[in-house]
């Protein structure tokens, strides 16, 4: 299984439109790769801070899709990729670091 990951990482005055990003971005992302060969599922993430300068976080938020195999996810996001890359600006203004794993471990228990 695949990992593919959006991460926005903590930028000096930073834009980050959380209503946007969970009620329009992630539903409309969702819609178009939930359906696709290989989706095993998607996770958002976001960043929280605490008393302990310590222990800030580093990033704002996480996306995380997982599919089976990396072709897999490719094709199902190239053919929507314009439309979601181009909806980034409508929710932050920084530029997504993507990671792409391979998961080695994973256990769940909601």
């Amino acid at each position: 299984m695949f990992n593919i990951s959006s991460i926005y990482p903590k930028k000096p005055g930073y834009r980050f439109d959380f209503d946007y990003y969970l009620q329009q971005h992630m539903p409309m992302s969702i819609k178009k790769l939930s359906g696709a060969k290989g989706f095993r599922g998607v996770s958002v993430e976001r960043g929280i801070d605490v008393a302990d300068p310590q222990m800030e976080s580093t990033y704002i938020a996480m996306c995380h899709y997982y599919f089976d195999t990396l072709e897999d996810f490719l094709a199902a996001f190239m053919p929507h990729a314009e439309e979601l890359q181009g909806d980034i600006s409508n929710y932050t203004d920084i530029i997504p670091i993507i990671q792409i794993n391979q998961v080695e471990i994973t256990k769940h228990r909601v």
